[in-house]
């Protein structure tokens, strides 16, 4: 069961951020109607919203403002976004279930999935470089393209592909999950320190906290697609037996897999102790990561 609190913090800040979205997405209708509607079809497809709050909790405990946050979120959920699309493709994981209803590329056809996904991705960018983060444009850019890029979300991406099908080890997963998953968790929370301003420790004890939180929260994803129906999980369920992906449930079994999410969400809540009880959000969210049934 998620906290009452956080439960109300993420159901403000997610309507902060929609409404955030639905201003610098391309308006439906004109010459790219298409493209347009797929952005939006996707972006707005009811996901948690999960990344941009921990932009905001991030910037929340750093005392920022919350002016200055909203573009690094929406800059994170687009990533995020166009990382679904394009993992949902027949070239990846081919998948025809997102969020409980159809993928981009079978709502809309593969080449405007493709153009949609670069599309999203382009605008996080352009995003970021607008006022009113345009004095930190630089740094924002730089922290997004690391923990999306070749040595960050897409070095997971393509080594899941890689080694599908091969012996599942401890080495290989641990891989796939910190680059996949953790980074751009990671990423979300030193974009919200750095958007307040936040000395370097800072921003690096709150990135140190998300890639062990992205770890946990992938874990229990893991075992989610084990243990869950589409219904439930909002996408086809046993995909990653199936396709013959590595995974803790592979490696180590769905009991020791929860065990080792539950340790690295301790992990996680020791980085926070200098924060003290404003930091209160991010322990309810870390412990609901490893408890959440979908």
């Amino acid at each position: 069961m998620m906290p009452e609190r956080l439960a109300a913090y993420l159901a403000e800040s997610g309507r902060a951020v929609d409404a955030a979205l639905e201003r610098c997405l391309p308006a439906p209708g004109g010459p790219a109607r298409r493209l347009a509607d797929a952005m939006r079809y996707s972006v707005f497809a009811g996901g948690k919203r999960l990344r941009p709050a921990l932009v905001l909790l991030a910037s929340d405990l750093c005392h920022g403002a919350r002016e200055l946050a909203l573009p690094p979120a929406c800059a994170i959920e687009l990533v995020h976004t166009y990382s679904l699309i394009h993992d949902d493709l027949p070239a990846m994981d081919d998948d025809d279930l997102r969020r409980g209803r159809p993928s981009c590329h079978k709502a809309f056809g593969e080449a405007t999935a493709i153009l949609a996904g670069d599309a999203l991705l382009t605008l996080a960018f352009d995003v970021l470089a607008q006022p009113p983060c345009e004095q930190r444009a630089a740094a924002l850019v730089a922290e997004l393209a690391r923990g999306a890029g070749v040595g960050g979300m897409l070095a997971g991406q393509q080594a899941d592909m890689d080694l599908a099908g091969e012996e599942a080890t401890a080495e290989r997963v641990e891989f796939i999950h910190r680059h996949k998953t953790a980074a751009l968790m990671a990423t979300a929370l030193r974009l919200g320190a750095r958007a307040a301003d936040a000395a370097e420790e800072t921003v690096a004890r709150l990135g140190r906290f998300g890639e062990l939180l992205g770890v946990a929260f992938q874990i229990a994803d893991d075992a989610l697609d084990v243990e869950c129906t589409s219904e439930q999980l909002g996408k086809t369920p046993g995909k990653d037996v199936t396709g013959g992906k590595i995974t803790y449930p592979a490696v180590f079994g769905l009991a020791e897999s929860r065990r080792r999410a539950s340790a690295l969400v301790e992990q996680a809540l020791a980085e926070l102790a200098p924060f003290g009880p404003p930091a209160d959000l991010l322990r309810d969210l870390a412990h609901y990561v490893v408890a959440r049934k979908r």
